[in-house]
């Protein structure tokens, strides 16, 4: 089970971190990714990171601007947002994936994650 929390309004420019708590099944988690969705369209990938090495990935509309990291410990997986622009505005969701490989590439479609959480919804005003 995935928990995603940290969402909520904020002021362009500003700063959020969502947090993913996973639970039960946390044992071979190999990535988790966040997503996000507006009304409407897809479901974008945002980033991702290896649950062991902590190796991560973004997509170029955040790159620089949001950091994904992973405290193992606490099975929870940060996504710290800032300089966030108002086209930032979306539900964001937390997948887990258990089947990639260290050498493989890290997952970047919704369909290559099998776990959920529901989505934080995230507003940022202009």
């Amino acid at each position: 089970q995935l928990q995603a929390s940290g969402g909520g309004l904020v002021q362009a420019g500003g700063s959020l971190r969502l947090s993913c708590a996973a639970s039960g099944r946390t044992f071979g988690i190999a990535a988790t990714g966040w997503f996000r969705r507006v009304p409407g369209k897809e479901r974008e990938f945002v980033a991702a990171i290896r649950w062991i090495s902590g190796g991560t990935l973004y997509a170029d509309s955040v790159e620089g601007r949001f950091t994904i990291s992973r405290d193992n410990a606490k099975n929870t997986v940060y996504l710290q947002m800032n300089s966030l622009k108002a086209e930032d505005t979306a539900a964001y969701y937390c997948a887990a994936d258990y089947s990639v490989r260290r050498w493989e590439m890290l997952p970047t479609t919704a369909g290559e994650y099998g776990y959920w959480g529901q989505g934080t919804q995230v507003t940022v005003s202009s």
